[in-house]
């Protein structure tokens, strides 16, 4: 019995010899493994290069060529000199269905062809740039995708200001401004400023928004402040939205609107050529006469727009008018537009249109010497003179939310008084003098 009882004692010391012996291996095994896979952890910091992207696709593998939409080209000419056949070219043209019709690539834009870098070229990528900011991708690997894409758009705040030499659109381009910040200048100001009447010596400062993608800007996106110095009198636009409204309108330096019943011109840009006038020689007659409008010249098919809300009550064409349109606005204005090389689709007599709304388009039809819209106004039945007439405002900020509007334009105004002006053009006779 006892020498059952020590060999009992020494197979439990054998065993526990064993599992301390199978238990340093174990830690050493791990701990050997541990070591070895911070090396490589350590490796692979050092080792992993960060992945290129192009179009969101990853293209560390894939080489991509760049190429632009020659005249006259079709999608199968296109892929099928990029090793695409064409059974993916027909899988592809109906996938693409109700996504972008590939029947209107345009002659100049760019498109890219991704492959892979092996001995094959297989070509699993084709892209095609839309315009600046679109592109749609068309994914030839196994079965076609076809989807559009976008890229970033930044939208960026820019101050600006000008003075004017000759034209908004000549001081625009001296000071490197984008030429469509003054189609929004001219669009906030048209029921206070006659942009065909700028004088030499005004001024103006905007605050505004620009949209770009990449480098390229998709031009002005909001105006959200100006002033103009017209005259020597400060003009300010701020943006503002009305309590309970859902759209912003602009007011100035008092709360009210800038928006007018009128617009100034009928055109957003022309040349003035003849003023109202109760006595002038007529361009083609020669005959000595009153001229009861205003003519503004403009190519061929420039568009004429209602300058009021209003119902057409005549479109027709006459002798001496030639196209002409006729709205009536209210008891006391009605306007009329002559010349026009042909009247906008749509509009007849009883047609209500909107202030802006395009009416027709700039002709020489009638007595006329050349393309211009002859614009005529008048107040309780007597054409007068609209550049002298008083118009209507539309409504000012409300009394009990003015408070809150003066101390949102002080805030405004505190932005805009920061914007230095541009130095003054050289006078001429200073520099003559000077030589």
């Amino acid at each position: 019995m006892l020498d059952i009882c020590r060999r009992i004692a020494m197979m439990e010391k054998r065993q526990i010899k064993s599992f301390t012996i199978l238990l340093l291996a174990v830690l050493l095994i791990f701990s050997g493994c541990k070591e070895k896979r911070n090396r490589i952890n350590e490796q692979s910091d050092e080792e992993v290069v960060e992945s290129k992207y192009f179009y969101g696709i990853k293209v560390d593998s894939l080489d991509i060529s760049s190429e632009t939409i020659q005249r006259n080209s079709f999608l199968a000419d296109i892929l099928l000199k990029h090793n695409v056949d064409y059974a993916k070219i027909h899988e592809l043209t109906e996938k693409s269905e109700g996504i972008f019709d590939f029947r209107k690539i345009r002659t100049g834009q760019n498109y890219y062809i991704l492959q892979r870098q092996d001995s094959t070229r297989t070509s699993e990528f084709f892209i095609y740039e839309k315009n600046v900011a679109e592109y749609v991708v068309c994914d030839l690997r196994d079965s076609v995708c076809v989807y559009m894409g976008q890229k970033p758009i930044r939208v960026e705040e820019k101050t600006a200001s000008g003075i004017i030499n000759s034209s908004l659109y000549m001081t625009l381009d001296e000071n490197n401004l984008h030429p469509t910040l003054a189609l929004s200048l001219s669009s906030i100001y048209a029921w206070t400023i006659d942009f065909y009447h700028l004088q030499k010596g005004d001024k103006f400062k905007v605050i505004y928004e620009e949209k770009f993608v990449d480098s390229i800007s998709l031009g002005i996106s909001d105006i959200k402040a100006a002033v103009f110095d017209h005259y020597g009198r400060e003009i300010y636009a701020n943006k503002y939205m009305l309590e309970g409204d859902s759209v912003y309108s602009y007011y100035d330096a008092e709360g009210e609107s800038l928006q007018k019943t009128f617009l100034k011109s009928p055109l957003k840009f022309g040349r003035l050529t003849s003023k109202f006038s109760y006595s002038r020689v007529h361009p083609v007659t020669g005959q000595r006469k009153g001229h009861f409008g205003t003519d503004y010249a403009a190519p061929t098919g420039t568009p004429i727009m209602s300058t009021a809300n209003g119902v057409v009550i005549e479109a027709a064409y006459k002798k001496y008018n030639g196209n002409y349109v006729k709205v009536k606005h209210n008891s006391t204005y009605t306007t009329q537009y002559l010349h026009m090389s042909k009247i906008a689709a749509g509009i007849r007599p009883g047609k209500h249109v909107s202030q802006g709304d395009i009416i027709g388009y700039v002709g020489s039809t009638g007595l006329a010497t050349g393309p211009h819209v002859c614009y005529r106004f008048w107040k309780f039945g007597q054409q007068v003179d609209p550049a002298r007439e008083e118009l209507p405002p539309s409504d000012p900020v409300p009394a009990k939310e003015l408070p809150q509007y003066m101390a949102h334009f002080d805030s405004v105004k505190v932005h805009l008084d920061k914007i230095d002006y541009p130095a003054p053009p050289p006078n001429d006779e200073e520099e003559l003098a000077d030589n």
